[in-house]
């Protein structure tokens, strides 16, 4: 049985870096997201882990993408890493809440330029007429640019979900998986127990 202390980001950690190195694996901060609306209507996507701590698991968006908005009226949600060749998954369940100005300006700083105007002018799950008006609107603020620094816009910024529930699977014979999980016990302590498979 893989894991037996009581801080589940020590293990996160572990298995998180075991993902990153390894050659099978092409990005191992690709996580599903799910949000849900006020009314209790799941959505899903693929997002990636861009930074966590001990307080949870960051991800920067449009604020005005449908997981944004989903997440600003009903802020629980979930995450699942699955790394295939490890045979491994992480579920983290939590609540959402935006990151300051001050952390998410200084990762807007370190994103590639050309990702830094795709902020600009991607109006991110609103409707596209066409390809061609994106690329119009890229060029346009390319150009806007061209001679200044690239600042965060006002409506783009981060999430970090802070969990109180993580479970980490491990892949076993006859589907005789290994589940840990973790939950928030009060303020700070965790309590660990295991699941049938």
């Amino acid at each position: 049985m893989t894991g037996s202390g009581s801080d589940p980001f020590e293990l996160f950690a572990a298995w998180y870096s075991e993902a990153r190195a390894h050659s099978g694996i092409a990005d191992a901060s690709a996580v599903n997201l799910a949000t849900s609306t006020g009314e209790g209507r799941p959505s899903s996507r693929m997002v990636l882990l861009k930074d966590y701590d001990a307080q949870g698991f960051v991800i920067y968006t449009n604020l005005g993408s449908r997981k944004a908005t989903e997440l600003a009226g009903n802020p629980n949600a979930a995450l699942c890493f699955y790394w295939e060749p490890l045979g491994k998954q992480i579920r983290v369940e939590g609540v959402a809440a935006r990151v300051g100005d001050n952390e998410a300006d200084a990762y807007f700083a370190s994103r590639p330029l050309a990702s830094r105007v795709g902020a600009w002018a991607s109006k991110q799950s609103t409707r596209l007429e066409s390809r061609a008006k994106l690329l119009a609107r890229v060029a346009r603020y390319t150009a806007s640019f061209a001679v200044g620094k690239v600042n965060r816009p006002p409506f783009w910024s981060g999430f970090r979900i802070v969990p109180d529930r993580m479970e980490f699977w491990t892949n076993a014979e006859y589907r005789l998986h290994d589940r840990i999980v973790f939950e928030k016990a009060d303020s700070s302590d965790w309590r660990r127990y295991l699941l049938y498979p």
